[in-house]
């Protein structure tokens, strides 16, 4: 086998332009199958714009501005903070920097932390996530929907209540609306599957492709099971359709990993994936019998792997077979029984 995919490289220092007008600072993360996130930071004459700033913690944010002072910024220069999706390595150190330089907080229309109790703001207009889609109440406690152990609360994962701020976004995007980045123009595009709120961004002008994690060059996203919509598969693979249909796209700046150029040859890749998945899944099945969501993981992942995230997963990819029509579910005792149907 070879060595770690690019996602779980360590975070190089410095920074570097990797498109016209856009300088990528990578941040260091632990965080499963990953070891850092990319930081786009984008200037224009006012200042800067920073996209994903990394997971909250005060040494974390002591890299973030030390990686700003390499681009040549303080934190008062910073005029707008964008969240590509609601993970806390994209998220996390975003309401810090908002409060110390009073920037514009923007995201998707439906961003929402995992731990928020009830649906987003019945003030915000959710145009772009069906409302059947919404998680309800906290959907990261207690056992998750196929009858499994709750999750962690990401509050309690490494780092300080006190060292995180929660982001209060004051700009909700949605699919095809206008961002002047840069002093050029970029286009939101709404792109559900890892997450119900995912959203990229394409700078036409320049032919760049933001893709957050919806597009990563050697790994493929995490489709979760919980707080994604009712089938967050197939809503992924719709939107790698669109992503690559984009015209014009001449490099991808992924969340992880490295720059890279052709976007629809890697969605084809990413698809493919998901359906010799979805077919292991069907196979595991009909060898199994009907089984619970933590039997059909274990014989999908290795066993370093094993748990909360790898359940997720499964369960994502049984409910897709569900819908359509391919598999039956029945509850016993609280568990979420699958079998496929032959």
């Amino acid at each position: 086998m070879g060595g770690p995919r690019q996602e779980q490289q360590p975070a190089v220092d410095g920074v570097d332009e990797v498109a016209p007008g856009v300088i990528r600072a990578q941040l260091p993360i632990e965080m499963p199958g990953l070891a850092h996130v990319n930081c786009y930071v984008v200037p224009d004459g006012d200042g800067c714009a920073v996209i994903d700033p990394g997971i909250p913690g005060a040494g974390a944010y002591d890299t973030l501005v030390g990686r700003l002072a390499e681009a040549g910024f303080e934190v008062r220069h910073v005029h707008t903070v964008l969240v590509t999706h609601s993970h806390p390595d994209h998220f996390g150190a975003a309401g810090r920097l908002v409060a110390e330089s009073q920037a514009e907080l923007v995201t998707h229309s439906a961003f929402r932390m995992w731990w928020s109790e009830g649906p987003p703001d019945p003030c915000t207009q959710i145009h772009d996530v069906d409302v059947d889609d919404l998680p309800q109440g906290n959907p990261w406690e207690g056992t998750t929907p196929w009858g499994g152990a709750g999750f962690v609360r990401p509050e309690r994962l490494s780092f300080e209540p006190a060292d995180f701020v929660p982001p209060t976004p004051t700009r909700r995007l949605r699919d095809g609306d206008r961002l002047t980045l840069g002093g050029r123009e970029w286009w939101a595009v709404h792109t559900p599957g890892h997450t119900l709120d995912h959203l990229c961004l394409f700078d036409a002008e320049e032919g760049t492709f933001l893709s957050g994690d919806h597009v990563l060059p050697t790994i493929t996203p995490h489709i979760s099971g919980i707080a994604a919509g009712r089938d967050p598969l197939a809503s992924f693979t719709a939107s790698l359709d669109k992503v690559a249909t984009l015209p014009g796209v001449r490099r991808v700046l992924p969340a992880h990993g490295l720059v890279f150029d052709d976007l629809a040859d890697r969605v084809e890749g990413i698809k493919e994936h998901h359906v010799e998945r979805l077919e292991k899944v069907r196979q595991i099945g009909l060898a199994l019998g009907e089984s619970d969501v933590e039997a059909y993981s274990h014989e999908l992942f290795r066993p370093q792997v094993w748990g909360s995230m790898a359940e997720s997963e499964c369960y994502a990819h049984l409910e897709h077979l569900r819908i359509a029509g391919l598999a039956r579910r029945r509850e016993v005792q609280g568990r979420a029984l699958y079998a496929i149907l032959a």
